[in-house]
């Protein structure tokens, strides 16, 4: 299996040159900012929200976007939306810069013909219009409910093809294989890359699990990459608990 090129992980700013589509990434790892420099009629797919600024000559269309989070509920994905906006720049071509809703980075993967990337629920944040996601493969889903052990394979229909994702904190890429297997708490876990397998395991008993939410960690195994961030928004969300529990109108 041929693993293409991570961009993201300790770049400066700088334009990257995937397949289709010409990037520029400012501000990493903690505010990143992403920028597609469109060619004419080029499109994106850009999840609802993410958009930050753009060139008067793209237009944009709400829409599933060939079956994105088709049947999919709401919940499953912690509230995130069905639609997906398609980004279509005009006969000069332009630009459209997008950014996660927290703070962190953007990571972008090549995905070659036949090869899938599996990303948490949220990570996804856009891709060239030949990336399809498919929710048929949900990883750990229903174990213990947490969100951060759903999972969405995304794979290209004809052609090579680039998705982003986006991640809580910077993203670290860990390389596995059958002499370097290694243990990731779930809500660190943002990107796994084909020939990684994983069992889900529980920590401390489940008494940890239910009290903080913590103690699931994902066992990675195999040949390939992981991707993961340096914060936890769960941990966080925690965190911020107690004060806003305590307020009193």
């Amino acid at each position: 299996m041929n693993f293409t090129d991570f961009h993201g992980i300790g770049l400066k700013k700088g334009t990257h040159h995937h397949e289709s589509m010409k990037t520029e990434f400012e501000f990493q790892p903690a505010f990143t900012l992403m920028t597609a420099h469109l060619d004419p009629n080029e499109q994106m797919k850009v999840e609802p929200g993410a958009m930050v600024a753009q060139s008067p000559g793209v237009d944009m269309k709400s829409g599933m976007s060939g079956g994105f989070f088709k049947g999919l509920k709401k919940m499953a994905l912690g509230g995130e939306s069905f639609i997906l906006n398609t980004y279509t720049a005009g006969p000069n071509g332009g630009w459209v810069s997008i950014a996660p809703g927290s703070p962190g980075d953007i990571g972008s993967f090549d995905l070659a013909p036949g090869e899938n990337l599996f990303m948490q629920g949220g990570a996804f944040i856009a891709s060239t219009a030949n990336v399809e996601t498919d929710t048929k493969f949900q990883g750990a889903k229903g174990l213990f409910s947490g969100e951060s052990a759903f999972f969405l394979k995304a794979s290209t229909t004809g052609g090579a093809g680039t998705v982003f994702y986006s991640a809580y904190g910077a993203i670290k890429e860990i390389e596995i294989t059958p002499a370097t297997p290694a243990i990731v708490d779930t809500g660190h876990v943002v990107a796994f890359s084909d020939g990684v397998g994983y069992n889900l395991t529980k920590v401390g008993g489940l008494g940890s699990a239910l009290l903080g939410g913590e103690g699931l960690v994902m066992n990675f195994s195999g040949n390939g990459k992981v991707w993961i961030q340096t914060r936890n928004i769960s941990a966080l969300a925690a965190r911020l608990l107690p004060f806003m529990a305590n307020r009193s109108n």
